[in-house]
């Protein structure tokens, strides 16, 4: 257990008292994240992100005074924050320096994934942001039940659970002292969740449905990186009650097309972003090649136009993925599979 700004007197926040948390904080709090123990005297004043995840989550929990920058973006911010977000500084679109996040003197740092900012953080581990006093704080949704120093985003033990994402909402509401808002938040998307998962039941697939999320490809020639079967797509399909043609516990390994064809997906999900790391990052370029790819073309779901675009933030264990699975259940309901 590694150790910051410890005290006596340590306030435990568990998975239950942390979604029914809606009372008023009471500092000192001291809360268990991700292997650290943090400490607060009061709710944060400056806030940096380091992930969209966490910047729409505190956006939606009314915090977004506290944001002096962000950082890490798929898609455009959620439509009704369009205004607020174009007010703060976006320290990178991708991968923000050690420096640029110091500089703004935040009081707390949330983070999306453990690779931007861990045990092996390409920004910085957590040890050298704590020397310096600034504290960090990591979604549940990346360390629980997930070992990020195996494979190339991580792999799973379990599948992947909406409950790591209320947490984290929860967590977050108590640290600045809106547990009200918090737990408002978490039964309003726990609401959207059951209507989603309503209507993909409702949709009594046959057996043998088979889906495929393609997320991007470091370059068109080479494999590309699809959902492994623990993670939020994975989550997703079995709501659907389908199979996930990818049986890797990584989180996003990279799988040939001759394989993926040979699976012969019915319904291909494919991610729509604004980042360009890869050329793949195009979804217009996703559609291209699979429709003129001599291998990826002859898919089932290629030729019946079985082919779905949702944001690639969705895809994440984000607010987002909790409406899209909605989304997908409506769009299967076109496509005649009984």
């Amino acid at each position: 257990m590694k150790n910051y700004l410890i005290a006596p007197g340590v306030l435990a926040l568990g998975m239950g008292s942390a979604v029914m948390a809606e009372a008023e904080t009471r500092y000192p709090l001291t809360i268990e994240n991700c292997g650290h123990e943090l400490r607060f005297d009061a709710a944060p004043a400056r806030t940096v992100t380091v992930g969209q995840s966490t910047t729409e989550i505190l956006y939606l929990l009314g915090l977004g005074e506290t944001v002096q920058g962000t950082s890490v973006w798929f898609n455009p911010v959620l439509p009704e924050f369009e205004s607020l977000n174009a007010g703060i500084e976006r320290l990178a679109d991708n991968d923000p320096s050690f420096e640029s996040i110091v500089n703004k003197r935040p009081e707390l740092v949330t983070v999306m994934y453990e690779w931007h900012i861990g045990q092996e953080g390409i920004v910085g581990t957590r040890e050298m942001f704590h020397e310096v006093g600034v504290p960090t704080y990591v979604m549940p949704t990346d360390c629980e039940s997930k070992d990020n120093l195996v494979g190339g985003d991580g792999t799973r033990s379990e599948l992947f659970a909406t409950e790591q994402l209320y947490k984290g909402i929860a967590q977050l509401a108590e640290i600045y002292d809106v547990g009200a808002r918090g737990a408002e938040l978490v039964a309003e998307l726990q609401a959207a969740e059951a209507e989603a998962v309503a209507k993909a039941e409702a949709l009594d697939l046959p057996e043998g449905v088979s889906g495929l999320f393609w997320f991007s490809s470091a370059d068109l020639d080479i494999d590309p990186y699809v959902a492994g079967r623990k993670g939020v797509p994975a989550y997703m399909m079995d709501k659907l009650g389908v199979e996930n043609v990818v049986t890797s516990d990584e989180e996003w390994p990279t799988v040939g097309w001759e394989t993926l064809a040979k699976a012969d997906p019915t319904f291909i999900v494919i991610a729509e972003m604004d980042r360009r790391r890869f050329p793949a990052d195009d979804v217009e370029k996703k559609r291209e090649f699979l429709t003129t790819d001599p291998v990826a073309r002859e898919m089932t779901a290629v030729k019946e136009g079985r082919i779905i675009t949702i944001d690639a933030h969705a895809m994440s264990p984000t607010v987002r993925a909790i409406h899209v699975l909605g989304t997908i259940a409506e769009a299967l309901a076109g496509y005649d599979l009984q």
